[in-house]
């Protein structure tokens, strides 16, 4: 039998030992140590992003940095970029009607094509909001022109369907109506791809259902207790609560109404007579097709200009129109 007393010093030891241990363990890392430490961590970080940060620099900002170098250039593709200073430049806005032909054409493409898609997509996700039974089905239905609408085989389906011998003159030659060259009537042609344009809504139509969605619907019961009616709830209610995701969607619609290219290459190649020649098939051309690439990047600097600008007057301009739910609490 072990005595008590030397039971309590073993126990003392064993105790002052575990402390001892402890604290050699928990002492504080040197200030190498802990730089050592997070270094590590960074490298691993790096490490897991360095896929992105590969292609981002490489695919991104390298093609940006040398577009912009030879915009400066006389660039054929096939030579040496010959640097020429800002000729480019003069040279579109001083000596190039066509490039002002693109320009008129693109901002009444825009101008047009946008608001009807926002106006089309809004009513639609209206309508949807007040769905409750198959909801997803009818959704998923009319987002379906968003996914294939930009693509090449649904601007043939489009030329097709406008062509002189297509199915929309069919049905009005069914109809005893008198037939149209849609595509070859420059009054006409235009429209046929704004028209296309409005028709995939899909996108915006969703972002304007989940913005409907978060409004609360004790603000349309208050509202109808005070005698406000469907037409002076959607002005006094939905539009300002509306607004936030408005702003978004007129950025997002902006920016892809002046980039269009492909219904205006498939549907029209820009004709008849340059009247459906947007700013980007046009800078295509010069790059492609003419062997201008100096040019085209220069072109494409100026639409990059010509889209901030708009971008930063939607943005300024939304402290008068934009209402945000925070700003009253």
């Amino acid at each position: 039998m072990i005595p008590k007393k030397e039971e309590q010093n073993t126990a003392n030891v064993k105790a002052a030992s575990s402390k001892s241990t402890t604290k050699k363990y928990l002492k504080p890392l040197e200030p190498a140590q802990r730089k050592s430490k997070s270094n590590n961590k960074n490298a691993t970080g790096y490490l897991f992003i360095s896929p992105f940060l590969l292609g981002f620099f490489t695919l991104t900002i390298f093609p940006i940095l040398y577009s912009l170098y030879l915009s400066f250039t006389d660039y054929d593709l096939m030579g040496t970029p010959n640097w020429i200073g800002l000729d480019n430049y003069v040279r579109m806005f001083t000596n190039d009607p066509t490039f002002w032909k693109s320009m008129e054409v693109t901002f009444f493409y825009a101008g047009v094509a946008v608001p009807i898609r926002l106006v089309f997509a809004l009513l639609v996700a209206m309508a949807l909001n007040k769905i409750v039974e198959m909801v997803g089905i009818y959704r998923t239905l009319l987002y379906l022109p968003s996914v294939v609408g930009g693509s090449i085989a649904v601007s043939i389906m489009w030329r097709q369907l406008f062509g002189n011998e297509g199915a929309f003159n069919s049905i009005l030659s069914t109809l005893g109506l008198p037939t149209h060259s849609w595509l070859g009537d420059p009054d006409t042609a235009i429209w046929t791809l704004i028209v296309l344009y409005g028709w995939q809504f899909g996108s915006s139509m969703l972002i304007f259902l989940a913005g409907l969605r978060n409004i609360p619907k004790t603000y349309y019961e208050a509202s109808s207790v005070d005698g406000a009616g469907p037409v002076k709830q959607f002005f006094i209610i939905t539009i300002p609560l509306l607004t936030p995701v408005i702003l978004f969607n007129t950025i997002m619609q902006v920016i892809q109404g002046f980039m269009a290219f492909t219904p205006s290459f498939v549907v029209t190649n820009g004709g008849p007579v340059n009247s459906t020649l947007l700013y980007v098939l046009y800078m295509y051309q010069r790059a492609f097709e003419y062997f201008d690439m100096g040019y085209a990047s220069a072109m494409a600097w100026v639409m990059l200009i010509i889209i901030a600008i708009f971008t930063a007057v939607i943005f300024k301009s939304s402290p008068h129109w934009v209402h945000y739910e925070s700003e009253n609490k």
